[in-house]
């Protein structure tokens, strides 16, 4: 490589210079004050630093998260060059990003799900808000970041995610036992729906067991392989179907969909308080339809006011996920098959959904692990 000798200690390859002073001690200590956004932690609480290394002129920093990384590197590159200006003295910085995706403690009267590493219940306490919207959109950001996804439909009396998906009309397979279902696929994630199973304007006239029943067999039944989230579109409400799932589904965590008016906070708080009663862990609340920009005109316009989902977040002590803007293209893409985050994923849109999922991954990523299939399996035999 060629190179040219400049001021004292130093030396200038190909354009960089690579001061003397330049450790990597030095580096890696001021890279641990940095606090990530998402996380809300250093990287050093985190334990995110790998491997720093110097060579002709470049600094190359490992970094392994415990959340999809995705496209996270445009992101992390310039934060990480600000950060490390002065330790960096003008070499260039390479950033290796991994993700390390572990399985979360569900409730303790539960086990996790054997191939499945996290459950994320996303929830309303009323329906209308936007919730299966936001739970496909959830699923396919994680996907397109990266992580092995699956989405279950447990919206018994309105599934909707066979329209979402794209997958309207068609049927999962039946295995050679007879005793297992797979699941279809569509847009990189796997998918199981009762809305599979039955006519389009088939009205589900079951009872709570029934129904309760049912969505523990597509939930056990599907081979989903190997997954690091299945996100469960729940049914909206807090009645005993919802108590009932919350009890039997080894749930991660939960994700509250809400938007900003009165009306709808005040049952998005009863489904917090449901999860809340069943140790079902919060990890934030979304506040859909936050803004409205007009298309023609580009006015703002907070159409169900403001800041309700912020306000109840902090109330509860819980995180503020998303603002997720209320926007007729959204619908659209979900009512065509194809969600916001797959249809337009270069589109401010689409970044607010990735922001959202990016941020919920990693509220997961700091909270207990399970560690229980680390653990061999310990069987007596009669000899």
């Amino acid at each position: 490589m060629p190179y040219r000798t400049g001021l004292s200690g130093a030396v200038d390859y190909a354009g960089y210079m690579t001061n003397s002073s330049v450790t990597a001690s030095a580096i890696r200590a001021k890279l641990g004050t940095y606090t990530d956004p998402y996380l809300a932690q250093t990287l050093i609480q985190a334990k995110a630093i790998g491997e720093v290394s110097l060579s002709e002129g470049a600094v190359t920093i490992e970094l392994t998260f415990g959340f999809p990384v995705g496209d996270y590197i445009g992101e992390l590159q310039p934060a990480l060059e600000s950060h490390l200006k002065s330790e960096l003295a003008g070499a260039r910085l390479n950033l290796i990003l991994k993700a390390d995706i572990t399985a979360h403690a569900v409730q303790k009267t539960l086990k996790p799900l054997a191939n499945v590493k996290n459950v994320i219940a996303v929830a309303s306490g009323k329906g209308g808000v936007g919730k299966s919207t936001t739970a496909a959109n959830l699923a396919l950001a994680w996907a397109a970041q990266g992580a092995r996804v699956g989405l279950l439909d447990a919206d018994i009396y309105g599934p909707s995610q066979p329209l979402m998906m794209g997958l309207a009309g068609r049927k999962p397979e039946i295995t050679e036992d007879g005793k297992h279902m797979t699941p279809l696929r569509a847009h990189g994630i796997e998918v199981m729906s009762i809305g599979f199973m039955i006519d389009a304007e088939q009205p589900m006239v079951w009872r709570g067991p029934m129904v309760t029943q049912a969505l523990t067999q597509l939930l056990g039944d599907t081979n989903w392989g190997e997954l690091d989230y299945l996100v469960v579109d729940m049914p909206p409400g807090t009645g005993d179907i919802q108590l009932t799932l919350s009890q039997r589904v080894p749930v991660s965590g939960a994700v509250i969909v809400t938007t900003p008016q009165d009306i709808a906070l005040l049952d998005a708080r009863k489904g917090l308080k449901m999860f809340e009663k069943v140790e079902v862990r919060v990890l934030g609340v979304v506040e859909n339809m936050s803004v409205h920009v007009c298309s023609n005109c580009g006015h703002v316009e907070h159409v169900f006011g403001s800041g309700g989902g912020a306000r109840m977040a902090e109330q509860y002590g819980v995180q503020l996920l998303g603002e997720l803007p209320l926007n007729i293209r959204i619908r659209e893409d979900a009512d065509g098959g194809t969600p916001t985050v797959v249809a337009e994923p270069g589109s401010p849109r689409a970044l607010a959904y990735l922001q959202m999922a990016r941020r919920t991954a990693a509220r997961l990523s700091t909270l207990n692990k399970d560690y229980s299939r680390m653990f061999p399996k310990i069987t007596v035999e009669s000899t």
